[in-house]
């Protein structure tokens, strides 16, 4: 798996957006939060969008608030709802 990961970093970083949605599939069912803040800050909508839902489940508000900080309306959306009533 990690010759796996490896590879597909590589093209992923060459611009192949297969790849990059090949690791934010597989980051995302790992949890691996480095990799999906790696794979957003490079642009992946999809990372985004997996972050927010991964933090809106764990109810990990610091990161959504930096999503949300960064521009995610998502992030805000799902921010809004936890701290309802706080």
């Amino acid at each position: 798996m990690d010759e796996e990961l490896r590879k597909l970093r590589v093209l992923a970083a060459a611009g192949d957006s297969d790849a990059v949605d090949q690791l934010v599939e597989l980051a995302g069912e790992r949890g691996d939060f480095d990799e999906l803040r790696r794979l957003a800050d490079g642009g992946s909508s999809d990372a985004v969008d997996v972050l927010v839902e991964l933090a809106g489940e764990r109810g990990d508000l610091d990161e959504l608030r930096r999503l949300a900080d960064a521009g995610s309306g998502d992030a805000a959306d799902v921010l809004a709802e936890l701290t309802e009533g706080q």
